[in-house]
């Protein structure tokens, strides 16, 4: 498990490389949401997700011989581009393995950044892939399973943990659990009453298919969110989720894309529906929590474009 020094540790090493964010009470969503609400904005991160803060870590932890080979990581968007601005910015040659699927404005950015981009046909050859090229020499940056990863990305529980006034529950995305694992530290460290709960969209199930079967496992990818879809968690992210948060709620592909619009539309933040999927979990939460709820959520993304999010719009019959 991470502990709270681990994550003060990164913390540490990463500053001067990232952003502290800024941690803002939000008066439309919480005039939406009929609660108030507080948006720690990892969006205005360096390249526009938190992933730059785990990212970061593990390039500052390599060796010279890790460095002089290079870094590998597979990707469904952010953590690709994060490695891949990253390393240029620290001189360590990457390379990133995405799927077909994953959003051509991410493909550009990590190739615009020097990053070598393969691309796979699904994330599940994008992850066979990395395993090859690791065994031929590279450094594994793994999206989520690397303690050192979920010590940059346990910053932002972190900052929030300082900078929010009074919460009780924090919403936290999931994909293969690496923000959530090291929130949820930081938090039961500096917040150990506030509850952690976990979001993930219909066909990204990963965190709630392995707590339902009690570990890890392989599960069948659909949803239109790639930057959620991790084809399983890891043993470590699972450990962190089942002793540490509340409970996993799923929501609907077109749920996440409305929570979008409407994080535009009342929170003035364009926000990818990784981001997006809080919006509906939140309600869910509410309905449980009750009165005196005081809601904080972690807006994880931004990279998505004006077109892809109108194109899902019209796909669900949204405005």
């Amino acid at each position: 498990m991470i502990g709270i020094s681990e994550i003060e540790a990164a913390a540490e090493q990463i500053a001067g490389h990232v952003v502290r964010t800024p941690t803002v009470d939000s008066p439309g969503l919480s005039a939406l949401l009929g609660a108030p609400v507080t948006a720690k904005l990892e969006l205005l991160q360096r390249t526009g997700s938190f992933k730059s803060r785990g990212a970061t870590a593990k390039l500052l932890s390599l060796g010279e011989a890790e460095r002089a080979a290079g870094v590998v990581a597979v990707s469904g968007g952010n953590h690709g581009i994060a490695l891949a601005v990253m390393a240029a910015a620290l001189d360590v040659k990457a390379t990133v393995v995405m799927p077909r699927s994953a959003p051509a404005r991410a493909v550009e950015i990590a190739e615009a950044a020097g990053a070598s981009v393969r691309l796979t046909d699904g994330m599940d050859g994008a992850f066979a892939l990395m395993t090859r090229l690791q065994q031929e020499g590279l450094t594994l940056v793994h999206p989520f399973d690397d303690p050192v990863v979920i010590a940059g990305q346990g910053t932002v529980g972190l900052e929030f943990a300082a900078d929010a006034g009074e919460l009780t529950d924090v919403l936290v995305s999931i994909g293969g659990g690496g923000l959530i694992a090291g929130v949820a530290a930081a938090l039961r460290a500096r917040r150990p009453g506030v509850r952690v709960w976990g979001v993930e969209t219909e066909g990204a199930q990963a965190m709630s298919e392995a707590l339902a079967a009690g570990g890890p496992l392989p599960v069948a990818l659909s949803s239109i969110v790639s930057t959620l879809s991790a084809p399983s968690v890891s043993q470590l992210t699972y450990d962190h989720v089942r002793a540490l948060v509340t409970e996993v709620l799923v929501v609907p592909d077109r749920e996440a894309v409305q929570g979008s619009l409407d994080l535009a539309d009342h929170a003035k933040v364009w926000a990818e529906p990784a981001a997006g999927c809080l919006l509906p979990a939140a309600r869910q939460v509410l309905e449980r929590a009750g009165d005196g709820a005081r809601l904080g959520l972690v807006v994880c993304g931004g990279n998505v474009t004006t077109g892809d999010l109108f194109a899902w719009s019209r796909r669900f019959g949204l405005r």
